[in-house]
């Protein structure tokens, strides 16, 4: 497979089999070359800055309006109701989700989908969703889109080959990739599966400001990859299923072509994926702990200056020099919302019992921090410089939003760790008024 660098880039790309297919001059022509239709696909309103403008123009065998009409498809268990369980502000932690066995019941992308978490409503724009993806088949004649809001899809387990409108990406563990609002996918597996999806809407995905940083650090804008122009044109007599993903809820269409009938396409609205061993790390090299928003990969702005809709955040392999510091995460209360996943590895501040395919949350103002075993050994270990998290990769979603658990989260998914509390049980007292 080959990719386009660059984040957030004009890009333009044509499918070699067809050279020339991109009009020369303008977006729109009379007539297209090849007998191709043009159709834009706009992820921001016309009148938005330059800098926030995006858009694509795609040139395909035939436009995406050729379906039938959509009707309710049940399937997957995905929600935006937040309101059908009381709150929990407790400390959560799930073990990791179980993948079903294909010779039990065959599950794909779209039916493995379980909302987990979140908040706002998609109709006003504003919010967020969690969802956990578990899958032991392709997506065979069949794409989905989502209307409500872009997909940030971190796999944790399996490869993912995801076919979209403006190409084809393969996606692995420690990888991630944004699928933006309105664009058609579909995922092909190669086994049992498993993943993280964070879903925002209202607002899409971009690199953090640098500030005092400078030009370079955290990720850096040539590692974000995007797909190459690639179609097929492929009749479907059986039926080709399109699901949409609006306000909350799936809907099914049908028609007789593969939709992934995109010749040429140019502009800056595109998927893409990043590889988290390029995230160039920034830490303390002095003394103290420095807040996790050093280790932020993408995020999603609010209106309100510095505060998130949504950060994605990793905690990778780097050293710790830190003089006179404990050096493990700090106990904390905070005004935002946090999930944490794991993709590999033992996570440095909880070694046991948060494990790769599971998750953890703690909700606004819920205090958290490293458990019983990790302060001591951190309180009396020997200060010298030190590789902390080789081998593992954890992440966070962070949200100034207060996100609400799901019934699936709490009860269905039968995976909420009951006994979480009581890592932090053992933590005693080692106050001594006599001794400075």
């Amino acid at each position: 497979l080959q990719y386009l660098s660059g984040f957030g880039n004009e890009h333009v790309s044509e499918d070699p089999r067809c050279p020339g297919a991109l009009p020369e001059g303008q977006n729109n022509p009379q007539v297209c070359p090849y007998g191709l239709y043009a159709e834009q696909l706009s992820g921001s309103a016309f009148t938005c800055p330059r800098p926030t403008n995006k858009r694509s123009w795609l040139y395909r065998i035939l436009p995406s309006v050729c379906h039938k009409p959509f009707k309710p498809l049940k399937e997957g268990h995905l929600t935006h109701d937040w309101d059908e369980i009381e709150p929990d502000p407790n400390q959560l932690r799930w073990k990791p989700f179980e993948i079903p066995k294909a010779s039990q019941n065959k599950m794909d992308f779209v039916s493995g989908l379980h909302t987990l978490c979140g908040a706002g409503e998609p109709r006003g724009r504003n919010g967020i969703a969690v969802h956990i993806f578990v899958c032991n088949t392709s997506m065979i004649d069949r794409c989905l889109y989502n209307s409500d809001g872009d997909f940030l899809i971190v796999p944790q387990q399996g490869k993912l080959l995801i076919t979209t409108e403006f190409g084809k990406m393969l996606v692995e563990p420690n990888e991630i990739c944004v699928i933006q609002q309105g664009m058609r996918f579909s995922v092909e597996v190669f086994g049992e599966t498993r993943g993280y999806i964070l879903e925002v809407y209202g607002a899409h995905f971009e690199l953090p400001d640098l500030g005092p940083i400078g030009a370079n650090g955290l990720a850096n804008p040539r590692d974000f990859l995007v797909p190459v122009a690639w179609y097929e044109d492929r009749q479907v007599p059986g039926g080709y299923t399109v699901i949409s993903k609006y306000q909350g809820k799936l809907f099914a269409a049908q028609q007789d072509y593969s939709p992934y009938n995109v010749v040429a396409w140019h502009g800056n609205y595109t998927p893409y994926k990043y590889h988290l061993e390029k995230f160039m790390v920034i830490n303390a090299v002095a003394f103290d702990h420095a807040d996790p928003s050093i280790f932020t990969v993408l995020t999603a702005k609010t209106t309100r200056a510095g505060v998130a809709l949504a950060d994605f955040v990793i905690f990778p392999p780097r050293w710790g020099v830190a003089n006179n510091t404990f050096r493990p995460p700090y106990y904390h209360r905070n005004c935002m919302s946090e999930f944490m996943g794991l993709i590999k590895g033992h996570y440095e501040a909880k070694e046991e019992g948060f494990q790769p395919g599971g998750g953890s949350l703690h909700s606004m103002m819920t205090p958290h921090g490293p458990d019983a075993d990790c302060f001591e050994k951190a309180s009396k270990a020997k200060l010298e410089p030190e590789r902390v998290a080789d081998g593992t990769m954890a992440f966070m979603f962070e949200s100034s939003l207060s996100l609400a658990v799901t019934k699936w989260g709490l009860q269905t998914s039968n995976r909420l760790d009951k006994n979480y509390y009581k890592c932090w049980e053992p933590l005693k007292s080692h106050f001594n008024p006599k001794c400075k």
